[in-house]
């Protein structure tokens, strides 16, 4: 006797699908339980983008092992890794919770401001947890030359593509540029500005509370 979840007899409408190729854009048929297949038009295998790869959502080899990724994998793999880079600068950051929460407040506006512009969060978020680094290493040595680049190290250990890569060191190297009072990025881009508008309402909510626990502090 064949498994319910094998027996085609007790598959639903939506268990055979198509998607379109991430290589020529022609339909791919898929049953549920395929994790590849290789498509007509142009020969490149595609993958189900249905299915748990496990390590495949965040491997910066998955294609290598599975063939062209879709781009629903590829959105899945790169919202994993932000919640990993989230982890590693946690992580590394230890005792200092300060950094954490400054981190986490840019994160979550960042986020907000994502969602409202329909635009893919992942960089940005990425960039809000490793930012801090930078803040931390200007603290210590301002304008030195140099440096270690720690945002680069994680990124690559954690598996993010070239691609992701260069777009989050871009947003922190912009913001970085654009000097203490943290003005305008340098750069004309969308998610360049969307970590600056998320960072300036996170000062601002940390410069809030603040001056509120100093009015609290002179009436005790």
């Amino acid at each position: 006797m064949k498994c319910p979840g094998q027996d085609t007899r007790y598959w639903k409408p939506g268990d055979i699908f198509e998607i379109s190729c991430p290589n020529c854009g022609r339909p791919v048929e898929f049953f549920k339980d395929e994790s590849a297949r290789r498509c007509r038009a142009c020969g490149k295998m595609a993958v189900n983008p249905r299915m748990d790869f496990g390590c495949a959502a965040y491997c910066a080899h998955a294609a290598d092992c599975l063939g062209e990724i879709g781009p629903e994998l590829a959105a899945k793999r790169e919202d994993l890794l932000k919640d990993r880079v989230a982890v590693e600068v946690k992580r590394r950051l230890g005792r200092d919770f300060r950094s954490i929460s400054h981190a986490a407040k840019v994160a979550r506006y960042a986020e907000e401001i994502a969602r409202k512009e329909k635009t893919g969060p992942a960089a940005v978020l990425c960039a809000a947890f490793l930012h801090v680094f930078g803040e931390l290493r200007e603290a210590r040595e301002p304008c030195a030359a140099g440096r270690e680049r720690e945002e680069r190290e994680v990124l690559e250990r954690l598996g993010a593509s070239p691609e992701l890569t260069a777009k989050v060191l871009h947003i922190v190297d912009d913001f970085a540029a654009a000097g203490p009072l943290f003005g305008e990025p340098q750069a004309d881009s969308v998610d360049a500005r969307l970590f600056a508008e998320a960072h300036r309402l996170a000062a601002a909510e940390e410069r809030n509370a603040e001056e509120a626990g100093g009015k609290e502090d002179k009436k005790s």
